[in-house]
């Protein structure tokens, strides 16, 4: 069984132990989430570091303490002041990985960013939703936008079913492929504005830029675009930038860096402008 597989056998363990009916009725009175894409939109950081025009991908940066590909990253991340971080030094949205088992997350981290320490960023759930009932978690829990995994949702009809339910919950779906397969599926979602192109081959971790600017061709220019996975440096934004993504979702090389605000700085683009200012 592969890391996905038991992921996905993990989610339907948690997801029995749900109250359904008592979620649904929490995220009915939950705040509105905000507008996700619209701040990727909104909060741009420097010009293309070529050409000096045109504008830099969104940085969505990641609460990330440990991964199945790469182990322990950093176990003792504290999470708020990080967030805090992000939020001071350029990123455009925050994205909170709430699972416990696979990822050392939190879904209460995500609580308490969005209703207690009023986290001006919108924030992403990242997680591994099969199941409507999650979308009502993630809405009663402050989520701004969620994550849909193509590889995950091998079912058509839920696939469809839960992106319409997060719409329907005014959440923002941000719907992840990793091959022309699951492009083409993602692009037959009713209403879809949102793509993330993840750079990691699920079979073999393998991790290449190549996917996105392979991938990226294939979907029309109205849909945002997000690259996710190997993105370490400034060169790698410059190169995404080039093909034409909207913004970026880092965690790793974030969460590793012996200087995290620096490295925020340097992956959003304020130390372009800086630069430039100068």
């Amino acid at each position: 069984m592969n890391i996905l597989a038991r992921i996905i056998e993990q989610k339907k363990l948690e997801i029995a132990a749900l109250d359904a009916q008592a979620l649904r009725r929490a995220a009915d009175s939950a705040l509105a989430p905000r507008d996700f894409l619209a701040a990727l939109k909104r909060r741009r950081f420097g010009t293309h570091p070529s050409t000096g025009s045109g504008q830099r991908p969104a940085l969505i940066a990641e609460l990330k303490r440990a991964s199945p590909s790469k182990g322990l990253l950093a176990p003792h991340l504290d999470l708020f002041q990080v967030a805090d971080i992000y939020t001071q030094n350029g990123a455009s949205a925050i994205s909170v990985l709430t699972d416990e088992k696979f990822f050392m997350g939190k879904l209460e981290a995500l609580r308490e960013l969005r209703f207690e320490r009023k986290s001006e960023l919108p924030l992403l759930r990242k997680d591994f939703t099969i199941d409507e009932v999650q979308l009502y978690e993630a809405r009663a829990n402050g989520a701004d936008a969620i994550l849909l995994i193509a590889a995950a949702l091998t079912d058509d009809k839920l696939f469809a079913d839960l992106h319409s339910c997060a719409l329907g919950l005014g959440l923002t779906a941000l719907v992840e492929v990793h091959n022309e397969e699951e492009t083409e599926r993602a692009m037959r979602l009713k209403d879809v504005k949102l793509i993330g192109i993840n750079n990691r081959n699920l079979a073999t971790f393998d991790v290449t830029l190549e996917t996105t600017e392979k991938l990226r061709p294939m979907i029309p220019s109205e849909i945002a675009i997000i690259a996710e996975s190997g993105i370490f440096t400034a060169s790698d934004v410059e190169r995404l930038a080039k093909a034409n993504v909207d913004a970026i979702l880092v965690g790793e090389a974030l969460v590793t860096s012996e200087d995290i605000p620096a490295k925020v700085r340097e992956l959003s683009g304020i130390n372009v402008v800086a630069r430039r200012e100068r």
